[in-house]
């Protein structure tokens, strides 16, 4: 390969890279100004915004960009009257899937996301669908190398925990209620998380393998692609060492 073709091929990652984090920049940016919007600019008192702001110091999100999120909450943009939406369907394979977003335009996101679900072979229901192969709860998540297993267990214990999931990373798992207390009990110990939030732990799972695998990834790959989507959440398991 000549050197400028490895060139080109640097600036595509580079260029796809930036891509990548200007859209997640602009996620939580959208959480911030809605979180703003709801409950105020103090995140002592806003469990929303203070997990916003985790997540966005772990993206490194440069403060610029979480300051125009606060003024655009604060100031009388009507782009800044997002709603929360929710969507519930099944992929391939019969995988239960809830869709989260914000969006200033609700046909729009129905839309998009009914025409992502059709094109992969899913299929979008009604609310509470699928919800219900869910249980709701909070996570705060912390990188592997911050304790060992054992430090991290005795700590949730002590915190009010429920349960410890020891994947890539640490994930803390309590009842939504008890989110905000567990969460900055653990700063105390262990500093800030990679992110603290509500989210939707499924039941149970559903093995995919092969082509299935490979349109329900697509799936989730377009759902997670739209502006107006916030989180994709799926019960699915795949066989250790499955690739695309």
């Amino acid at each position: 390969m000549s050197g400028h073709s490895q060139f080109k091929n640097i600036m595509y990652r580079k260029g796809a890279q930036d891509a990548k984090k200007a859209k997640i920049f602009s996620k939580l940016a959208r959480e911030i100004t809605v979180a703003v919007k709801e409950s105020g600019t103090d995140p002592e008192s806003n469990m929303r915004l203070r997990s916003a702001l985790l997540s966005a110091r772990s993206e490194n999100m440069p403060k610029d960009n979480i300051d125009r999120a606060v003024k655009k909450a604060l100031g009388n943009d009507v782009g800044a009257d997002y709603q929360n939406v929710r969507y519930e369907g099944y992929g391939p394979g019969g995988v239960a899937i809830i869709v989260e977003g914000l969006t200033d335009n609700k046909n729009r996101t129905a839309s998009d996301i009914r025409s992502a679900f059709a094109k992969f072979g899913g299929s979008l229901g009604e609310t509470n669908s699928v919800s219900f192969q869910f249980n709701h709860a909070g996570l705060v998540s912390y990188d592997k190398k911050t304790a060992s297993e054992e430090q991290m267990f005795e700590a949730i214990v002590e915190v009010g925990g429920e349960d410890l999931i020891c994947d890539e990373n640490f994930e803390i798992i309590c009842s939504p209620e008890r989110l905000s207390s567990v969460r900055d009990n653990l700063i105390k110990k262990f500093g800030d998380p990679l992110e603290a939030k509500i989210t939707w732990l499924p039941k149970n799972t559903v093995a995919v393998d092969g082509d299935v695998a490979k349109s329900l990834f697509k799936l989730i790959e377009a759902l997670e692609d739209n502006d107006d989507v916030q989180s994709v959440t799926a019960n699915y398991e795949v066989p250790e060492g499955f690739t695309l």
